[in-house]
């Protein structure tokens, strides 16, 4: 049987050079040396905002617990991300921070109270589950007696919070940016690059079903 790599060059046939090129310089950038997640937030633009600054700074999965509100991605101010962005979705808090340190991350809680990291402070050499919690509530107590570390942004106002999103975005464009400067090996591995290339370059193709039966039906021809 052909393997995965011949089934990509078929596909790669159906879409132009440019979005091909487009996709590995986008994937040069992606990492998953730190990921996001957002526990019970409850309104939707906020998630999708965080999903959209996720895509925009290069972090390549996004974690959402749904322990109280159900939730689906609004796709007007998402923009698109949530074809570009792997979302990994939880029925709880606990199930969340032990499939993340499964995979190596250290569990980080946002918060300005606590004995929290500045965020010009944060040492980023380690792999790093970011968590953001409601937007009045916070994170439950469950991260906070879990977590590994604290992390704030400094304000010097009389509003101690930001919105979710906002937070998000200040933080993950942070990070980020100073992860591509340092000599972290932060990028993807060979092969999610070659997952994420399949993966993008089936969801950039109308009636992918079928030409895939095809591929498979002239291979067994």
């Amino acid at each position: 049987m052909k393997d995965q790599k011949d089934l990509l060059a078929y596909l790669e046939g159906f879409i132009t050079e440019n979005r091909k090129e487009g996709f590995k310089k986008v994937l040069e950038n992606r990492t998953k040396h730190f990921t996001i997640a957002i526990e019970d937030v409850y309104q939707l633009h906020n998630t999708s905002a965080v999903m959209r600054s996720c895509e925009v700074f290069g972090i390549q999965e996004l974690n959402v617990v749904e322990q109280r509100f159900g939730k689906r991605i609004d796709k007007e101010i998402a923009m698109g991300a949530q074809k570009w962005v792997d979302v990994n979705r939880f029925a709880s808090i606990q199930n969340c921070m032990d499939d993340l340190r499964s995979k190596g991350y250290q569990i980080i809680a946002t918060t300005p109270h606590n004995d929290s990291c500045l965020l010009q402070d944060f040492d980023i050499s380690k792999p790093s589950a970011i968590f953001f919690g409601t937007e009045k509530l916070g994170l439950s107590e469950e991260v906070l007696e879990q977590a590994d570390g604290y992390l704030k942004i400094p304000m010097v106002g009389f509003t101690e919070s930001l919105n979710i999103s906002v937070s998000a975005a200040i933080i993950i464009q942070d990070i980020t940016a100073r992860l591509r400067r340092s000599a972290i090996d932060w990028r993807l591995t060979e092969e999610e690059l070659f997952e994420k290339q399949l993966d993008w370059t089936r969801k950039s193709i109308r009636d992918i079903d079928f030409i895939e039966k095809k591929f498979y039906e002239d291979e067994q021809g």
